[in-house]
């Protein structure tokens, strides 16, 4: 009997050693053959990928195809300057033509947010999708002369000046960040030393140094008459200013019209049907005269972007050139200016500190161009960056053309 239950047990155990083995062996099997022949399932959203017959999977190469072929998107907070906003105000004391600054812009700050978007790494869109002022900006308040006389002198060496401003610092060296000297104050009187670009080198009793050449004027606000001096009308006439006229011509270079041509341009305009620019025609002027750039080309990119004034960001927030506008917002995003000048004042400065001029360069105020989108100082150079719209440049010039034609 024992034997019996013996036997049995053992045959029990040889069967279940038996059946392991097959199992094992099956399984081996499995294994060897899912190596020789590897597909990958796909879905609509993903990539259908290579098939590989060899026992070796080329990993860095379907990472690479994959990779190429992926759009990514880029969320970048960068704190950049908060543009100043320029207030003009008239005043019938000063010669017509002649602008002083009462009051230093300053620029604050702002952090912005903007979402690029890459295939591979091929830059696609490029859209701010937001803002922050993290300090504030403080307006400059610039004189505009409308008295019954013209002046075209032009200040000398050993020339007496007066200060135009509240207050300024006098500095060592002709630039913003220099130590500071002595503070002036509104009407001071001073000797010119010396010239160096936008700096005027002053004497005031003992001391000698440097400070912004806009803040300065060689009118004696002690005296209510000033001598007449009749200006001319223009320095060139329409012909002359029309040979300077090409489409790759430098825009960071004064149009040399004078203040009665750029009202003239103006004039009988039918295409301004508010007469949006003809009340405003003297800021493209004073823009060019402060920041060394094209008046004309100014204007023109303000009539290509508005319509002659005619869009609901021109009509609604005095913003010619949609400027603060991105595209997931356009309207409430684009800023609101308190009049015509502030968008023209703002967008000169602009377009000379970050697309006419390589960084580093000297412009306005002392300061040096940012340079950030600079493409060089053509429609071309400028359409790069400011326009998706690849004949942006094309239709700018359009009405440069027929700007310069209204002569």
């Amino acid at each position: 009997m024992k034997n019996q239950v013996l036997k049995t047990t053992l045959k029990l155990i040889t069967a279940v050693l038996l059946i392991t083995i097959i199992t094992v062996v099956i399984y081996i099997a499995y294994l060897v053959l899912s190596q020789n022949k590897t597909t990958y399932a796909s879905t609509p959203n993903e990539e259908t990928y290579e098939v590989v017959e060899n026992n070796e999977i080329d990993i860095n190469k379907i990472i690479e195809k994959n990779t190429q072929n992926t759009k990514k998107e880029e969320i970048i907070k960068k704190e950049i300057d908060l543009e100043y906003t320029t207030k003009y105000t008239n005043n019938p004391d000063l010669p017509t033509g002649i602008i002083q600054v009462v009051q230093e812009g300053i620029d604050g700050k702002q952090e912005i947010i903007t979402k690029k978007t890459y295939e591979g790494d091929k830059l696609i869109t490029e859209e701010q999708v937001g803002s922050t002022i993290t300090k504030a900006s403080t307006n400059k308040i610039v004189e505009i002369g409308t008295g019954p006389y013209k002046s075209n002198y032009k200040v000398k060496i050993g020339d007496k000046l007066y200060l135009t401003t509240s207050f300024l610092a006098i500095r060592i060296e002709p630039k913003e960040e220099s130590e500071k000297l002595i503070t002036l104050y509104k009407n001071t009187k001073v000797e010119l030393m010396a010239k160096q670009g936008n700096w005027y080198k002053v004497k005031y009793q003992t001391y000698i140094g440097w400070a912004k050449a806009e803040c300065f004027t060689y009118l004696n606000p002690n005296e209510s008459k000033q001598e007449q001096i009749t200006a001319p009308n223009s320095k060139y006439t329409k012909q002359q200013l029309l040979n300077t006229l090409s489409f790759n011509m430098k825009l960071n270079k004064p149009s040399g019209l004078s203040l009665e041509q750029f009202k003239k341009v103006f004039a009988n305009e039918k295409k301004d049907k508010s007469n949006i620019f003809k009340n405003n025609a003297q800021y493209f002027y004073y823009a060019e005269k402060q920041y060394n750039v094209n008046g004309i080309f100014i204007a023109a990119v303000a009539i290509h972007e508005s319509g002659w004034g005619g869009s609901s960001i021109a009509t609604n927030k005095k913003n010619l050139f949609g400027y603060g506008a991105y595209d997931r917002d356009s309207y409430n995003s684009a800023y609101d200016f308190e009049d015509y000048s502030e968008g023209i004042d703002l967008l000169a400065r602009v377009f000379t500190k970050y697309y006419l001029n390589p960084k580093g360069t000297k412009i306005y105020d002392g300061n040096t161009a940012d340079g950030s989108y600079y493409n060089g100082p053509t429609l071309t150079g400028v359409n790069v960056k400011y326009a998706t719209d690849k004949k942006w440049a094309n239709g700018v010039y359009y009405w440069m053309k027929y700007l310069y034609n209204n002569l």
